[in-house]
């Protein structure tokens, strides 16, 4: 015996097809981002920084927000000597995620190269407190005594 369907039946259906259909997509979307960023790991660890650099730019692309890519080509800029666009970089995610720690501890890193204490000091203390915050203790113990290294050798410097 076939039913006819009754206009009740399309309201129930399209709206499911509509969800399985975005479901699709975001999967999709995942997938392609996982792959990306697998192979820019991969080529970051090879130290084949051209390739990691086009692999995590389409991660980029396709999430903008991927703090840990941004982290990560500003790595790649640094290792190629490019500081300028690895500071960039981090400042960027700072301003768009100013709790993530990682940021404040490279920018950290990039000013006591250049020698500038006072500002590694700033960016090591904003990174201890939110890790204190985060519940990461022994990673908040390490950049403590960073920044008592760094306090020594400023008040020796002096």
């Amino acid at each position: 015996m076939l039913e006819t369907f009754k206009t009740t039946d399309i309201f129930a259906i399209v709206p499911v097809v509509v969800a399985m259909t975005i479901l699709g997509y975001f999967s999709w979307k995942t997938l392609k981002t996982s792959n990306s960023f697998q192979k820019g790991v991969k080529l970051y660890e090879q130290k084949d920084y051209e390739g990691a650099k086009g692999a995590f730019r389409q991660v980029i692309a396709i999430n903008s927000t991927n703090d840990v890519v941004r982290l990560l080509l500003g790595d790649i800029f640094k290792e190629q000597g490019n500081i300028k666009e690895a500071r960039e970089l981090y400042e960027e995610v700072i301003r768009s995620s100013p709790k993530n720690p990682d940021a404040y501890l490279r920018l950290a890193n990039f000013f006591m190269q250049e020698n500038e204490l006072e500002k590694a000091q700033a960016n090591l203390q904003e990174a201890k407190a939110l890790l204190q915050k985060q519940r990461q203790p022994e990673r908040a113990q390490k950049v403590s005594q960073l920044l008592a290294k760094i306090t020594a050798k400023s008040h020796n410097q002096v």
